[in-house]
């Protein structure tokens, strides 16, 4: 098992908050090369508008970093429900 991630200085953004995507995949072989994709993922939100890091803002997870296990914690995030994946803080993708 593998984890990749890059840290991205100018970092994307959806409705500017900083997320992150969540896409599995399996490779089976190398030579032919195959690839599985698996159809449904997950994209994680930041709870708190970005801005370009700063020594005031710096400290704030909920605007640097995208993990549920940090950003339930935000007074303003929004569970999940599959009727409103848009306006929640973390998406499923299919």
């Amino acid at each position: 098992n593998y984890v990749v991630q890059k840290y991205i200085h100018n970092p994307l953004l959806i409705d500017n908050l900083k997320f992150d995507l969540r896409i599995y995949v399996l490779i089976v072989g190398i030579d032919p090369l195959r690839i599985f994709i698996y159809k449904d993922g997950l994209v994680r939100f930041a709870t708190v508008p970005y801005e370009n890091p700063s020594d005031w803002n710096i400290t704030n997870m909920f605007m640097h970093l995208t993990n549920y296990a940090i950003n339930k914690h935000n007074k303003d995030f929004k569970e999940n429900n599959d009727d409103e994946n848009e306006t929640s803080h973390k998406w499923s993708f299919q």
